[in-house]
C-alpha cells in the first residue's frame, strides 16, 4: 500500500449521512469521568513540556546530519527560546510564588517544585548548549571556512584593523559607568550583554567597579575578512584603558540579564486600552530579574557584588564558558554560503490562483468563485495568494469593504500599505489590530496610528480577550450582488514569517462562511455579543464544546463499527478538558493521533488510560504552525482548521476562530498531509509516557517531502 493511501480508504469511503444519527449520542458517564481521577499523573507539566521542546531544538543543533549553517541557526533558536521562556514563564511562576498564590498545577507539583524542576533542567540545556557550540559548531565551521576566533588568536593586521574599528565606530557609543558613593550601581537592561571590569587607581591602589554595555547596534560577531570573526565584547575588553585612562584594568568578565518583561495591563479598569499598554511597556522595562547568567571564569567577588545588586539568588546564577548571548549566531548563518544550508526552497503559486498564459496576475477573485482554495504555506507562496488577495481589494473598484484582524505583521508590511491604500480610495476598512501580540505591542501601536491616520476604522478587540483570529473579509459588488471573499488562516498576516512557517488557510466565498465572519466582525467592533455561528466555532464561546462534542461523537461512530479516529495538529495541548476527553476516546478504542510542535501534557502509552494514543513532534527547516482538527466521522471525514490551540489562553482568553472545510477535495489535501506527517517511517519525535520525547529513526523527511509534491504539483510531474 503506498505511503499516500496508507489507512485513509475507509475514512474516505462515504457513508450515507442518516446512518450518522445515533440515539441518543454518546457522553461520557459520571463513572467514566470519575475513573479518569485515579489517574493522578496523567497530565505532564506544561513547563517543562516546554522545555522538553527546546531539548528538540538543541537535538537539531546537535544533528551532524543536518547542514552545517543549519545547526549554526538552531543553536541560535535556542538561546531565544529560552530568553522567551524566562522572560514569561519563569516570571509568571516568580510572581505566582512571591504573592503567595501556591496553587498545584494540573501536574500536581507546586510552583516551587516546578521551578527547582526547570532550573535543573534548564542548567543541563544551556550547558549542553555550550559544549555544541564549542566542541562542534566552531570546530565544524573552522573547517568549512568560518572562523569563530578570540582575541589571542587575531594576527597583528586584524588587530590594528580591531583598534581603529573601536577608535573610529565603538568608542563614540559606550559610556563606562562606575559604582562609588557618588556613582549607584547602574540599571541593566534585559537581555543587554556587559562587561563587568574591575579597575584600580595606581595612586591610592583603591580598586573600584565598572559596567560597560555591550552596544547592540554592531554585529554580535565583528568581520575580519575571509569569513573571520571575533565576539564584539573581546574588541571592547581589549581597548578598556581608552575608558578608563590612567587606571589599572584587573578583571573582564561578561554577564547578562534576564529580566520579567510578561505585561500585567488592567483592562476592565483602564479607560484607554492604547495608554494602559503604552504606559505598561515603559514598566516591562524594569522588570525584576529572573537570571543571572555569567561567565565561568568570573571572580567570586564580582559576582558576589552582582548578585547582591542585582538582587537575585544562587540558584537563578548560571556560569556559562563564553562567549554568552549566542544569538547573535544567526548573523553567522547568513553568511553566503548555500551548500552549508538546506537546498534553495521558492515558493510557488497555488496552481488555481497560477498564471496560465497571460504575464498578468490571477483574478483572485474569479479565481476563488470558480473553487475554493486551501493554501498551504510556505510550499504556496503567501504573496501570490493572501497578499495578492488584500492588494487587488484595495485596487478593485468594485469593492465597498475590507475587514481584517491584524496579531503580528511584518515591519515593511504590503498588507498594511495595501489597507492603506484602500482606505485613501474610498473604501470602508475596519482593521482590528490585536496591540498585546507579546513582545509586538508597540510596533502594533505604531501600526494602529499609522492606519488611523489613512482613514481605517481601528479597533482593539474586546475588552478581557486577545483577538488572535486570522480573518480577512473583503464585500464586493457584482453584477449577481453583493457577494463575501473571506479568508480564514492559522497562521499571522506577515509576510516574513510566512515563508518560514508552516499554515493553512482557506480563500472561499462560501455565503455560510462569509456570512459567520461578517457577524463575527460586528462583534468584535461593536456592542453586538451574538455567539452562535453556523459555519464558524468560534472562542471562548464554543471552540472547546465544539471539538469535545466531536470527539465523543468518534466514540459513537467507534461502538457502531464505523470508521472513528481522531487526528489533531497544533502548537500545544495543555486543556484538561480536551485531554481527558481524548483519554475517554481511548479507552473506548478509539485511535488518536496528536502532532504537537510545542507543549503536549497529556501523557501517551499509560495502560488503562491512553494506549490508543500516539503523540508526534515535527521540527524542521520550516516552524510547525498550523492547527488542524480531524474527525473521520464514520466515513466521511470532518476537518476544522484555524487559530486555537488546545489551551486554556486559547479557550478561555481568546478571541479565536475555527473553520470547517467545505469541500471534499480541500479534506483530502489535509488528509495526504496528515497520513505523511504520522506514516511509521517519517522521522519524528515520539512522546513517551514518562514525558521524555524520543527520535524515531525515520527515513522519510516530512517537510522536504512536502517541498518535493508541491514541486510536482507545480510542473504537473
Amino acid at each position: 500500500m503506498s505511503l499516500d493511501s496508507a489507512e485513509t480508504d475507509l475514512s474516505r469511503a462515504g457513508v450515507p449521512e442518516e446512518t450518522f444519527d445515533v440515539e441518543p449520542p454518546y457522553t461520557p458517564s459520571e463513572e467514566a469521568v470519575a475513573g479518569l481521577e485515579k489517574y493522578e499523573d496523567r497530565f505532564l507539566d506544561r513547563e517543562l513540556s516546554w522545555l522538553r521542546l527546546n531539548q528538540r531544538v538543541l537535538e537539531l543543533a546537535e544533528d551532524r546530519e543536518l547542514p552545517l549553517l543549519e545547526r549554526v541557526r538552531f543553536a541560535a533558536i535556542f538561546v531565544s527560546n529560552l530568553d522567551e521562556f524566562f522572560m514569561v514563564r519563569v516570571a509568571g511562576l516568580k510572581r505566582r510564588i512571591a504573592a503567595g498564590l501556591a496553587v498545584r498545577a494540573a501536574s500536581g507539583l507546586m510552583p516551587r517544585e516546578v521551578l527547582e524542576g526547570i532550573w535543573t533542567f534548564s542548567r543541563e540545556l544551556s550547558e549542553r548548549h555550550a559544549r555544541v557550540f564549542s566542541d562542534e559548531l566552531v570546530p565544524g565551521l573552522s573547517d568549512a571556512g568560518i572562523q569563530l576566533v578570540r582575541w589571542s588568536d587575531l594576527d597583528r593586521e586584524e588587530q590594528k584593523a580591531c583598534k581603529k574599528l573601536f577608535k573610529e565606530r565603538i568608542f563614540p557609543v559606550l559610556t563606562p559607568l562606575a559604582v562609588d558613593p557618588a556613582h549607584p550601581f547602574p540599571y541593566i537592561s534585559g537581555l543587554s550583554l556587559n562587561l563587568a571590569v574591575t579597575i584600580r587607581n595606581p595612586k591610592t591602589g583603591k580598586e573600584h567597579f565598572a559596567r560597560v554595555k555591550v552596544p547592540p547596534i554592531f554585529d554580535r560577531f565583528v568581520p575580519l575578512g575571509n569569513q573571520r570573526f571575533v565576539p564584539l565584547e573581546d574588541v571592547i575588553g581589549e581597548h578598556l584603558k581608552r575608558l578608563f585612562p590612567g587606571m589599572d584594568v584587573l578583571e573582564v568578565h561578561t554577564f547578562r540579564v534576564t529580566r520579567n518583561e510578561d505585561l500585567e495591563v488592567e483592562e476592565d479598569d483602564a479607560e484607554n486600552l492604547l495608554a494602559a499598554l503604552e504606559k505598561e511597556l515603559l514598566r516591562r522595562k524594569f522588570g525584576p530579574p529572573v537570571r543571572l547568567e555569567v561567565e565561568d571564569s568570573i571572580s567570586d567577588s564580582v559576582l558576589e557584588l552582582l548578585v547582591s545588586e542585582l538582587g537575585v539568588r544562587q540558584e537563578e546564577v548560571v556560569r556559562l564558558p563564553g562567549p554568552l548571548d549566542l544569538r547573535g549566531l544567526h548573523g553567522i548563518a547568513d553568511q553566503a554560503r548555500e551548500e552549508l544550508k538546506y537546498p534553495a526552497f521558492v515558493p510557488t503559486t497555488h496552481p488555481l490562483l497560477a498564471e496560465v498564459e497571460s504575464a498578468a496576475p490571477v483574478d483572485v477573485f474569479k479565481a476563488t468563485r470558480r473553487h475554493d482554495v486551501l493554501l498551504h504555506h510556505p510550499y504556496d507562496s503567501f504573496a501570490t495568494s493572501v497578499q495578492r488577495f488584500i492588494e487587488q481589494a484595495a485596487a478593485d473598484p468594485h469593492v465597498l469593504a475590507i475587514k481584517q484582524t491584524l496579531y503580528r505583521t511584518s515591519g515593511d508590511s504590503p498588507i498594511i500599505d495595501a489597507l492603506i491604500d484602500a482606505a485613501e480610495a474610498g473604501k470602508q476598512v475596519l482593521v482590528l489590530v490585536e496591540i498585546k501580540a507579546r513582545f509586538d505591542e508597540e510596533a502594533n501601536i505604531r501600526w494602529a496610528r499609522k492606519l488611523e491616520q489613512a482613514g481605517c476604522h481601528v479597533v482593539y478587540g474586546l475588552v478581557g480577550l486577545k483577538t488572535h483570529c486570522k480573518l480577512a473579509l473583503v464585500v464586493r459588488d457584482e453584477p449577481e450582488g453583493i457577494r463575501r471573499y473571506t479568508h480564514i488562516g492559522t497562521g499571522n498576516y506577515n509576510s516574513k514569517t510566512a515563508r518560514m512557517y508552516e499554515d493553512l488557510g482557506l480563500l472561499t466565498t462560501d455565503e455560510g462562511i462569509g456570512e459567520d465572519v461578517a457577524h463575527l466582525f460586528n462583534n468584535l467592533s461593536g456592542w453586538s455579543r451574538n455567539a452562535s455561528y453556523e459555519q464558524l466555532l468560534v472562542a471562548p464561546d464554543s471552540v472547546r464544546s465544539g471539538l469535545l462534542e466531536r470527539i465523543h461523537r468518534e466514540v459513537d461512530h467507534h461502538r457502531a463499527g464505523r470508521p472513528a479516529r481522531i487526528r489533531l495538529k497544533m502548537n500545544s495541548l495543555v486543556d484538561e478538558a480536551v485531554i481527558d476527553a481524548l483519554y475517554l476516546a481511548s479507552q473506548e478504542g478509539v485511535p488518536v493521533q496528536l502532532l504537537t510542535r510545542a507543549i503536549c501534557a497529556l501523557r501517551p502509552g499509560v495502560p488503562g488510560l491512553s494506549e490508543n494514543i500516539e503523540v508526534r513532534s515535527i521540527l524542521g527547516r520550516f516552524l510547525e504552525h498550523s492547527r488542524v482538527n480531524w474527525f473521520d466521522n464514520g466515513g466521511d471525514p470532518e476537518v476544522w482548521i484555524g487559530s486555537a490551540d488546545m489551551m486554556h489562553r486559547n479557550l478561555d482568553r481568546r478571541v479565536e476562530v475555527l473553520v470547517r472545510l467545505p469541500e471534499p477535495e480541500l479534506v483530502t489535501e489535509v488528509g495526504d498531509m496528515l497520513d505523511l506527517a504520522f506514516w511509521h517511517d517519517t522521522a519524528a519525535w515520539e512522546l513517551q509516557s514518562d514525558g521524555e520525547w524520543v527520535q524515531n529513526g525515520g527515513e522519510v523527511q516530512y517537510q522536504e517531502t512536502l517541498i518535493e509534491r508541491h514541486r510536482k504539483r507545480r510542473t504537473g510531474a
